[in-house]
């Protein structure tokens, strides 16, 4: 698997995993008459993403697997992380937690349809990329909802983990997950405490020399293989 992070564009819809293509949990309002009968739920969150990203910027980073494919399509997306000013996530002030921090932008989604070990390695991956895109926009800090699942909850997002339905279990962050990235419960709650992480400079620096150092750790290990590839004259 070789994977690639890059950002959402207007035309990149197609691009995300199915899920987030269909997911509205966060872009509808839950108690708005519309919302329970809404039934082209890919137009409506085509339509939030591109009034997010013409009005403010930049929203989304996809993880492809571009091992063997010229031209990356969505059944070759392993992940994405959507994120947006609070104002803009209609979901937010229906938590007992809420409000968001007036500095603070929102990370709404991050997914990966992968098992869970690969999964996590995607979701880590991706954070990188959103933490790095807001540090060079000057914003101060990302926070989340996060949940605290059941065990019963846990089993159920995984036996899901391909084609999850919506939900508080599937469509939220895993707290746990966001803690040990680095966030911060800054409004605790028994299911669904606010977290923060602080951003800063440091953060985008720490991120570029992990990237560097990560590329030379694949440059070696190709030169590694290819000198075992290597048969001296005369060996055979």
């Amino acid at each position: 698997m070789s994977i690639v992070v890059s950002t959402l564009t207007l035309g990149g819809f197609d691009a995300l995993p199915a899920h987030d293509r269909q997911c509205v949990f966060w872009t509808m309002d839950p108690a708005a008459p519309s919302t329970a009968t809404l039934v082209d739920t890919e137009f409506e969150k085509e339509a939030w993403l591109s009034m997010v990203m013409l009005e403010w910027g930049p929203c989304g980073q996809v993880a492809t697997d571009v091992a063997g494919a010229d031209v990356p399509a969505s059944s070759d997306s392993v992940g994405c992380a959507l994120y947006a000013p609070p104002g803009a996530v209609p979901r937010v002030a229906h938590f007992p937690t809420a409000p968001v921090s007036p500095d603070a932008v929102l990370l709404t989604s991050l997914y990966s349809p992968l098992s869970a070990e690969d999964g996590d390695g995607i979701r880590d991956t991706l954070l990188h990329a959103v933490v790095r895109d807001l540090v060079n926009r000057g914003v101060r800090a990302l926070e989340a909802f996060g949940i605290r699942l059941e065990d019963n909850e846990v089993d159920e997002r995984r036996s899901l983990i391909d084609t999850p339905p919506c939900g508080e279990a599937t469509c939220m962050i895993d707290a746990d997950f966001l803690e040990k990235y680095g966030f911060e419960v800054v409004a605790p709650h028994h299911r669904f405490p606010r977290l923060r992480l602080e951003l800063d400079r440091d953060h985008g620096w720490k991120e570029d020399v992990e990237a560097a150092l990560e590329r030379l750790l694949e440059a070696a290990a190709l030169t590694v293989m290819e000198a075992d590839a290597r048969v001296p004259v005369g060996a055979r």
